[in-house]
């Protein structure tokens, strides 16, 4: 039987959600019962072997999960997890800004130790998001448009197969 691996997910304007659809996609394909799902909508996780986490990336900090992994810590606790973080911060870096990503994403799974973890660079459509937003992006000088990696996506993906099922 195929191990159960699910792929939560923390999603704002989508650009998550989509590396997230693309990873469950990659380990099904290797074998694995994969399913992605917006992290607001899990109840339980009985019944899956594994997990992977991911969020966007804003103010600093990845969206929803710190909550997330609190909620599920124990259950966590009993599979492997890795983790992704989606942002700019890999096509705009400015000093320091990566550390400071991985330390969040760190953090916000504290205190598990993710078999693996991942930062990718996203997606930034303006024309998506309201004003405030808008006005952050031309403020900060943020790169638009879409960077998502997505061979970088699937090649981690197959690294989590043996990591997930093992």
């Amino acid at each position: 039987m195929a191990a159960r691996i699910l792929v939560a997910y923390a999603t704002k304007y989508g650009s998550t959600a989509g590396i997230a659809g693309a990873i469950a996609k990659e380990l099904a394909g290797a074998g694995l019962d994969a399913t992605a799902v917006d992290l607001t909508s899990v109840g339980s996780l009985e019944g899956y072997d594994g997990v992977v986490l991911g969020a966007p990336v804003y103010m600093g900090r990845p969206l929803d999960l710190a909550p997330f992994v609190a909620r599920h810590a124990d259950a966590l606790s009993r599979v492997p997890v890795a983790a992704f973080a989606v942002g700019l911060a890999p096509v705009s870096p400015k000093a320091g800004q990566l550390e400071q990503v991985r330390t969040a994403l760190s953090g916000a799974v504290a205190p598990l130790v993710p078999v693996a973890t991942a930062i990718f660079p996203g997606a930034l459509d303006p024309s998506r998001m309201g004003l405030a937003d808008r006005a952050v992006v031309r403020l900060i000088g943020a790169p638009t448009g879409d960077h998502r990696d997505w061979e970088a996506v699937a090649a981690w993906a197959r690294e989590l197969v043996s990591r997930l099922s093992a």
